[in-house]
């Protein structure tokens, strides 16, 4: 029998037993209570420090607990989530992930029809549905993203003005606020679709993503997660998402997207020598195999170090480096990424710088194979055999880069 339908009809069962515990003369709101926050305390964090196999556990207890509630199957498609994100290509734990988020929706549109009940089940079908969106769109699912993405929407605005009771309701409302504004500006084409949602404000947006950051309990993570990509984006605020990237890896140590983000930030602002060991723990857990260390974050880790390097001009140590991430981007499906094509285009300069002609034309011919003409990669790449070519037939060596 499929996994999905197997999970609907236990939960039917749990809300059959279970659902007249809840009185329609009370609000009892899951989310907001201490009890659960408490016990829930150590599963969070072993989830966003990949510790899966005891946060599972514990969002088992919580499945157990409140059969009837969508909490416990909403945080372990969460977890779900991020056992896929450090690895987009393995879909694999895609039927896992939305078989979780199914049956957290199907548990909350029960509550849905309980007016006390009503805001809460609001916010989950609007997570559910939109991390199901998320996923749908990576995997480049369009009409069953926008599907799922729409009915986010209509669930977010059903919980817009009881955004003040928890900081938890505001999450959904900060993203919509920022992105709905973002988007039009950052990819044109999709203008017309937004012409018929309430338009956005970005600086509230990130107003209140920081107030979900600070003061909520489940979504505090995923808020600190969305800040820093924002705010690494927006130009005046870089060195603050910088210091929420460091405290996210400082409280979730394993974490490797937590991890690669403060790398990546750290080498965008020139702090190469805090940029080093961070790079370097990267590459030891990707070597002792890791879970959540494997190409995605390589590519990333093996070009800021060979970078380093090569500003050193430690050209061994600039070529290893380079032709790891060569190497990470061709296990990763990713030789079209700009890592791999700026690394490609790194050891033809230094290949260059060191004579040896021959397999620098190799490395230009692998960055024309992998790249448009219009790549920056590939015009310098074919500069270098055009004017190689001119060095040959007059018998010369120039130096080209």
């Amino acid at each position: 029998m499929d996994r999905k339908i197997l999970y609907l009809i236990f939960i039917s069962f749990a809300v059959f037993f279970n659902g007249s515990a809840q009185t329609e003369d009370s609000i009892f709101i899951l989310l907001e209570n201490p009890k659960v926050q408490i016990e829930s305390t150590d599963a969070v964090n072993n989830l966003y420090n990949f510790r899966f196999e005891r946060a599972d556990l514990q969002f088992g207890w919580l499945q157990q607990e409140y059969p009837w509630h969508p909490l416990g199957y909403f945080l372990r498609g969460l977890s779900e989530w991020w056992k896929i994100l450090p690895n987009m290509q393995d879909k694999s734990r895609d039927e896992r992930f939305h078989a979780y988020m199914d049956s957290a929706i199907y548990l909350a549109e029960f509550l849905y029809k309980k007016p006390p009940n009503k805001i809460e089940a609001s916010f989950f079908l609007a997570a559910a549905y939109g991390f199901k969106g998320r996923l749908l769109s990576e995997r480049e699912e369009w009409i069953r993203a926008a599907s799922a993405g729409k009915k986010a929407l209509k669930y977010l605005e059903d919980s817009e003005e009881y955004t003040n009771l928890s900081p938890e309701f505001l999450f959904g409302h900060a993203l919509y606020n920022y992105y709905s504004v973002w988007i039009p500006d950052n990819y044109p084409a999709l203008k017309p679709i937004l012409l018929f949602f309430k338009k956005g404000d970005k600086e509230l947006g990130i107003k209140q993503l920081r107030e979900v950051a600070n003061n909520a309990f489940y979504t505090r993570t995923e808020a600190q997660h969305f800040l820093v990509k924002i705010l690494n984006s927006e130009k005046k605020n870089k060195s603050e998402a910088l210091l929420v990237a460091k405290l996210l890896m400082d409280t979730y140590p394993q974490n490797s997207v937590f991890m690669m983000y403060y790398a990546r930030l750290l080498y965008n602002s020139g702090r190469w020598t805090q940029m080093v060991p961070v790079c370097d723990t990267i590459m030891t857990r990707i070597d002792a195999n890791e879970f959540g260390y494997g190409p995605w974050a390589g590519k990333y880790a093996a070009f800021f170090l060979g970078e380093h390097y090569k500003a050193k001009r430690e050209n061994e140590k600039a070529k290893y480096y380079y032709r790891r991430a060569i190497d990470f981007g061709e296990v990763g499906e990713m030789e079209e990424s700009g890592y791999h094509l700026y690394s490609l285009l790194n050891l033809l300069r230094i290949a260059d710088e060191e004579g040896d002609h021959e397999v620098a034309e190799e490395y230009v011919e692998a960055i024309k194979d992998n790249s448009d003409r219009k790549h920056p990669a590939n015009k310098a790449a074919r500069k270098y055999l055009k004017e190689r070519r001119k060095e040959k037939k007059e018998g010369k060596f120039l130096g080209i880069f």
